[in-house]
């Protein structure tokens, strides 16, 4: 397992708000002041962390790249020559299938490629790679998904990548040999930036076709200021964008 995996779990909530509650623990006698403070940042970062308009602002300043109307979505083969569904992972074992399947967010990324490859009748590429080393590749699972659950073959599967700036150089080295130099990018609207991004760098003029915004009404009781366990999920994906953001603009130039 990765170097990076730790230190990324750590470094970023909930692993360090725990570390944070961990060190109130340990200093309460020797250095309450410090302990206080400590405790203090980890409880209040769960506090906000949990906290559905807090989702809702902080997915707004990642969100740059508006919808595609859906009067678009028939003339996409006019400004790009594939479409590209970036990969999220995987759900292990589940029983009712005996087998490994996409992820709910996978799936959502699926759904909105296949109507877009319907609409425009593009051909598709599936990116992302193995799962910690453990076959069969995400780009596979999301081909036999998209064929068994939508209706749409897919005619490229990228099976290497294992971050966002892999899918975009080894997308490049299976498709800019077919003269595919176009392609519309299917990912979640707060992944969108960076998957912009790293495709542009790789060769490619991009097309964002963003899906699952965050960053709209919540529709939640009292405006979203009532904690729920589902936006801990959410600020913890939100605050690993902006980190990767952030590092791919100091470390891919």
């Amino acid at each position: 397992m990765p170097f990076r995996y730790f230190v990324k779990q750590l470094l970023l909530p909930p692993g360090i708000l725990l570390l944070l509650l961990a060190l109130a623990w340990w200093l309460r006698r020797s250095r309450p002041r410090l302990a206080g403070l400590c405790f203090a940042l980890g409880l209040g970062g769960f506090g906000l962390m949990s906290l559905p308009v807090v989702v809702e602002w902080s997915a707004r300043a990642l969100e740059t790249e508006p919808a595609l109307e859906r009067s678009e979505w028939a003339t996409l083969a006019e400004r790009a020559d594939a479409i590209v569904v970036l990969g999220s992972g995987r759900e292990r074992g589940d029983p009712a299938w005996g087998a490994d399947q996409p992820t709910g967010v996978g799936l959502e990324r699926e759904r909105y490629a296949a109507r877009l490859a319907k609409a425009s009748g593009l051909p598709v590429l599936t990116s992302g790679g193995l799962h910690y080393g453990t076959p069969p590749t995400e780009a596979a699972l999301m081909a036999d998904s998209l064929r068994d659950d939508f209706g749409v073959a897919v005619r490229w599967q990228e099976g290497r990548s294992r971050t966002t700036w892999e899918n975009a150089q080894f997308s490049a080295q299976v498709l800019l040999p077919e003269g595919v130099t176009r392609v519309v990018v299917v990912t979640q609207a707060w992944h969108m930036q960076r998957s912009v991004w790293s495709f542009e760098r790789a060769g490619f003029g991009v097309v964002p076709a963003p899906v699952g915004f965050l960053g709209v009404d919540n529709a939640r009781p009292l405006g979203g200021w009532m904690p729920e366990f589902k936006s801990i999920w959410q600020s913890g994906q939100l605050l690993n964008e902006a980190a990767g953001l952030v590092g791919y603009r100091l470390f891919y130039r």
